[in-house]
């Protein structure tokens, strides 16, 4: 059983609020994503993904990403609700970041706007921002949710929490 939802207080959202299966919505919220001293992405008009338990994942349009940076590995997983996943690792400043961003080719119908849009882990870069704030990685390696002061939790991701 999960734990209990914490209450959002004014200008916050609580990520017990967001729907199953995931919303996708435009932002225009200031993202910007670093790595070795480099902005490897920055965007005022992502998508973002809202799931039950889970803190957004930002999704940077491709023309906003320094795409020469990024090289497409074997790797993919599926989401049941999204489609098949491709990943990506990046080159900056003589440093490597293993899978560090993933996108959807060919997205699930109802994702479709998706479909060649990035997203980043915060743990595998030097930083993420959204409006100037620094962004929490979402706990665990396998979800890449970016936790701002706006968003409450719980947070599924650490241990403990894959039955929730």
């Amino acid at each position: 059983m999960p734990p209990r939802r914490i209450p959002p207080k004014a200008g916050q959202e609580s990520v017990w609020d967001y729907p199953r299966p995931p919303k996708l919505e435009p932002t225009t919220r200031h993202l910007r994503v670093a790595f070795a001293g480099v902005t490897v992405a920055e965007t005022r008009r992502a998508l973002r993904v809202l799931e039950t338990s889970h803190p957004p994942v930002y999704y940077f349009p491709p023309e906003d990403v320094r795409l020469d940076l990024l090289e497409r590995t074997a790797r993919s997983t599926l989401c049941e609700f999204k489609g098949r996943a491709v990943y990506w690792t990046l080159h900056a400043g003589g440093r490597r970041s293993e899978s560090a961003a993933w996108s959807y080719p060919h997205p699930a119908p109802g994702y479709e706007a998706l479909k060649d849009y990035l997203a980043f882990y915060p743990s595998r870069v030097e930083s993420c921002w959204v409006d100037g704030e620094r962004v929490t990685a979402q706990a665990g390696d396998f979800y890449g949710g970016w936790i701002t002061g706006d968003i409450v939790g719980p947070f599924k991701g650490g241990p403990g929490t894959w039955g929730w």
